[in-house]
């Protein structure tokens, strides 16, 4: 019996020993003080943890009376809070901080650039998945980083996905954006379609943007800044979600996805699957489409870890180009004079579709404590294109597309003769077409020199193949449509020889849907495109290296790269191709084949060498400031289409490398309260080619400056202040000087690729336009209970010049004001609290303010002329929107 008691002491003490008891606590956001479900409670030095349920609450028993917890939540600063006896720690409050992204990376951690994998600070902003679920609404993914410094987003009015964003005055082609540290920006011209990439606001963790020279480590220019969009990645959790957006003009959305979780075995599924539909702010802005997205993870040991991931986001949207100021004066601030009725039925001459898979496959391997190794294989593949008018366009009064008389003028052709160039004339709606099939590789390699010392180096390797062309969409009650194109010799002339020269002639029979989805599994024989075909290929090497030293008060870094690129260019169409002289379908006019002719004529092959590289430092004497600068230098090889002269096989004499050089400062202050952030910067770039276009009596142009110099300087602040648990005040400023320097050539072309004109003009001063030069915004979100939650985000715009390219007098747009307001209201639901149902709606510009957001032209006002606020009203551009709703029922479970 004595034994059996002894045993019994022993026990008890034993379990006294390895329970000293339990902890429970609630962890809220501290800005809106809602519950943060799925946070992290780890006893520091241990492996005792646990994470909140979805209302914030935790119990942990812990074998000690005494100690720390530490507590992180994605997007939050990490928290620890002692404990010196066990039972309740009461509430407490996280504060989010934009720049801790780093624990959305679940995959691809030395490919995925973000800032704080550098201790070496830039300017930067960053967006949570939060921000991104509750704000974005109907928006395009550009529209999470308005409330940033010196981001300028433009052209909602143009229809869905078909926005403009500028970062320090630079545009989207010398910004460089990257989806899960793959290049994203285009191949061809280094633009971004944002339609294409509809589906980021469902699959995004976060958004980050490095404003500048920026921390990334692949051989690219950051002109502008990097844009860095983090997927998800396969979940670790099992659990899903499902919500349903309603929207002003007929907007629905509906998405759901699921995560199985990691199993024991190391395998997890994470799926979404999500579909829109809406009429568009304008008329005739109708837009639907898709988006999918399936990660697959497996994780064999803790060495390896693996992720493959396919999204895509098949889309049709109708398209509204700018028109002059009179005309939406005349018909209203929503006219679109590009669509029109026949029989009472809806049609449109500008849709553009299109859909884009991108796929990765992602390998991290952990080598050991000090060196690991990050790789991804890419792939995507492009198929789509716009569509537009081919032949004699017919208008109502109004403006708009008279279909029922071109229906009618077509019935009226004789079969066959319908054609450009041809007997009888016709129209017919053309789809320009551009597919792609795009093939990458980077892998970056790091190891820990030294307790201060960091190296990485890397490759970057990818190549392209691209494919454009026209083919009829629409006959419109024709029997085919034909054309005599007049060929060009191998000097890129076009040869005359009689009196009617030398010319192929094509009879298309067959129309192609304009379809995402149909784009994609489409086939388009030879001899049914026109206007033009040609393809290119486009191969880059890249190779780089950083190396880092960093202690506790001190950091320093340098980075270098080189690249090299390599391009070619095929023209099927505009040269002599035998292979289409059959009889039936092409046949041959005028005098046989001369001398000079070939057919299938290859461009020559053109190599170009880039090199860029960049160094900075940082000093934090206290913990709560820190100063750095940056300088930074870009030789960089120019696109592929400003090789090529007038989109022929000639290489261009104009075009060289572009010369970028970079300097930025900043200070930094952090305190529990309050953080701010200043930043300075000079970019100088010169010998760079500007493009921009122009819709002029229904004839659309494009104008390009040849050895263009910009110098781009300015100022950027933004703070953040937590008074109070449940308050936060948030504001940004930004103030720029963007001018164009010295003089450059320009070149005038119509749609068609003709050169209208061609001279050397004199820009020295000018303003740069396309983005405000100065911005400023504040905005706050306060919880008011547990459950209901305000935001309200306030944004000023000045100092905006005509999107014209390179001038010497542009024309200032009259300043705006914009104001957002939301509201959330979220309620836990079941027995365990372990499922939540959230109500969020959104207000855009709740003032409904009328202001003008992009103009592109400059025609200034003369004596005689009709203004609207100060304005020629003969200027071309769109108008924002206005007023517009959005509210959101969202269950995760």
């Amino acid at each position: 019996m004595k034994r059996i008691y002894l045993a019994f002491v022993a026990l008890l003490m034993t379990t006294f020993a390895f329970s000293q008891g339990t902890l429970t606590g609630t962890i809220v956001d501290g800005e809106l003080g809602g519950p943060l479900p799925g946070a992290s409670v780890m006893v520091k030095g241990t492996s005792t943890g646990t994470s909140t349920d979805f209302d914030g609450n935790f119990t942990l028993d812990v074998n000690q009376s005494s100690g720390t917890l530490v507590i992180s939540y994605i997007g939050f600063v990490t928290k620890n809070v002692p404990f010196s006896t066990t039972g309740s720690l009461g509430t407490i409050s996280l504060f989010p901080d934009a720049e801790e992204l780093g624990e959305v990376v679940v995959v691809g951690t030395g490919i995925i650039d973000l800032a704080k994998d550098r201790k070496t600070p830039i300017a930067v902003s960053s967006v949570p998945v939060k921000i991104i679920q509750e704000k974005i609404g109907t928006q395009d993914v550009t529209m999470t980083l308005v409330n940033t410094p010196s981001v300028y987003v433009s052209g909602q009015s143009g229809g869905f996905g078909d926005t403009n964003m500028r970062v320090r005055g630079f545009d989207q082609d010398n910004t460089a954006f990257l989806l899960n540290g793959q290049p994203i920006n285009g191949m061809e011209d280094g633009l971004m379609y944002w339609s294409n990439w509809s589906g980021l606001n469902d699959i995004a963790s976060a958004v980050q943007i490095q404003r500048g020279l920026g921390s990334s480590k692949l051989a690219i220019s950051s002109v502008g800044g990097t844009v860095n969009f983090v997927t998800k990645a396969t979940e670790m959790n099992e659990g899903g979600f499902g919500y349903a957006t309603v929207a002003n003009n007929n907007y629905i959305k509906t998405s759901a996805g699921y995560n199985t979780g990691i199993s024991e075995k190391g395998w997890g599924l994470s799926v979404m699957l999500s579909h829109w539909q809406g009429d568009g702010y304008n008329e005739g802005n109708f837009g639907e489409g898709q988006t999918y997205f399936i990660s697959a993870g497996y994780r064999p040991n803790d060495t390896h870890g693996f992720n493959f991931m396919i999204t895509g986001a098949p889309q049709f949207h109708d398209q509204n180009f700018t028109k002059s100021i009179s005309d939406y004066l005349e018909y209203g601030r929503r006219y679109n004079n590009n669509w029109g009725t026949y029989n009472g039925q809806y049609l449109t001459e500008r849709r553009n579709f299109y859909h884009k898979p991108v796929a990765n496959l992602n390998w991290d391997w952990n080598i050991s404590e000090t060196a690991n190794l990050s790789t991804v294989l890419y792939a995507s593949w492009g198929n789509g294109g716009g569509t537009g008018n081919r032949g004699n366009r017919i208008r109502t009064d109004e403006g708009r597309i008279d279909y029922d008389a071109i229906y009618a003028f077509n019935q009226s052709v004789p079969d066959g003769a319908g054609g450009y160039f041809a007997a009888g004339g016709g129209y017919v709606t053309r789809a320009s077409m551009n597919l792609h099939n795009w093939y990458g590789l980077i892998s970056n390699f790091e190891k820990q020199l030294s307790d201060n010392l960091t190296w990485n180096v890397g490759f970057d390797l990818r190549t392209y193949y691209g494919k454009h062309f026209r083919v009829v969409s629409d006959f419109h009650g024709l029997e085919s449509w034909q054309e005599n194109i007049r060929l060009i010799d191998q000097n890129n002339n076009h040869e005359s020889y009689g009196s009617f020269g030398t010319y192929k002639r094509v009879i298309a029979t067959e129309s192609f849907r304009p379809s995402g989805w149909a784009a994609a599994f489409n086939s388009y024989p030879e001899d049914q495109k026109i206007a033009y075909s040609n393809d290119e290929r486009i191969s880059y090497g890249g190779l780089f290296t950083q190396l880092e030293y960093a202690t506790d008060t001190f950091s320093t870094f340098f980075q270098g790269s080189v690249s090299n690129q390599y391009h070619q260019r095929f023209d099927f169409y505009q040269y002599a191709d035998q292979s289409l002289i059959d009889g039936t379908s092409s046949q041959w006019t005028g005098e046989p084949l001369p001398a000079g002719i070939e057919p299938g004529t290859d461009s020559e092959k053109v190599n170009n060498f880039g090199y860029n590289a960049k160094g900075g430092f940082s000093y934090s004497p206290t913990m709560q400031h820190s100063f750095y600068g940056n300088v930074g230098y870009y030789n960089r090889q120019p696109y592929h289409d400003n090789i090529y002269l007038n989109f022929t096989n000639q290489v261009n004499p104009l075009t060289e490398n572009e010369k970028i050089f970079g300097l930025e400062a900043g200070y930094g202050f952090s305190s529990a309260i309050f953080s701010a952030n200043v930043n300075l910067y000079r970019t100088s770039w010169k010998d760079r080619v500007v493009t921009s276009s122009d819709v002029v009596d229904d004839v659309l142009t494009f104008e390009t400056n040849f050895g263009t110099e910009q110098l781009h300087t300015g100022v950027e602040v933004d703070f953040k202040l937590r008074p109070v648990d449940g308050l936060s005040i948030n504001g940004f400023a930004s103030i720029g000087d963007w001018v164009y320097k010295g003089d450059a050539v320009t070149q005038v072309t119509d749609e068609e690729r003709n050169v209208i004109s061609l001279e050397t003009e004199d820009f020295d001063g000018g303003k740069v336009g396309g983005a405000a030069q100065t911005s400023g915004g504040l905005g706050f979100a306060y919880r008011i209970n547990k459950m209901i939650s305000v935001d309200s985000d306030w944004r000023y715009y000045a100092d905006l010049y005509s999107d014209v390219g390179a001038v010497k007098e542009n024309l200032k747009l009259p300043s705006f004001n914009l104001l957002d307001a939301g509201v959330t209201f979220r309620m836990p639901l079941g027995a365990d609290k372990t499922k939540q149902l959230k109500i969020r709606g959104n207000v855009n510009n709740a003032l409904n303010t009328i202001y003008i957001s992009r103009l592109t032209t400059a025609n200034f006002v003369e004596a005689g002329d009709e203004t609207y606020n100060g304005l020629n009203v003969s200027n071309q551009g769109y108008f924002g929107w206005g007023r517009t709703w959005n509210v959101t029922l969202r269950y995760d479970f």
